[in-house]
């Protein structure tokens, strides 16, 4: 797994955007008050069960595979020239 550049802004970026459609889906919202591994594991769950990300092996989930995904998630969103690409 190879780090991505901008990769903690391409998560936060992926949280911001996936609290939105989750919330729109009726999946419930993520709290201000909830821990970074919660929100990331929450937003990774509604992409998998949505089918927008492939899931992770059994063994390979973990936070910091999941904080990839979800980096590789918005990566794709993201138009071209976006500065978080660069």
């Amino acid at each position: 797994m190879n780090k991505l550049k901008n990769e903690t802004e391409l998560v936060k970026e992926a949280l911001r955007v996936g609290a939105v459609y989750a919330a729109k889906r009726a999946y419930g919202a993520i709290e201000n008050q909830d821990s970074h591994k919660l929100k990331v594991e929450f937003i990774y769950r509604v992409l998998v069960e949505d089918k927008l990300i492939q899931p992770l092996a059994k063994d390979q989930i973990s936070h910091p595979n999941m904080a990839h995904k979800l980096a590789l998630w918005i990566s794709r969103q993201l138009p071209a020239g976006h500065p978080l690409l660069k």
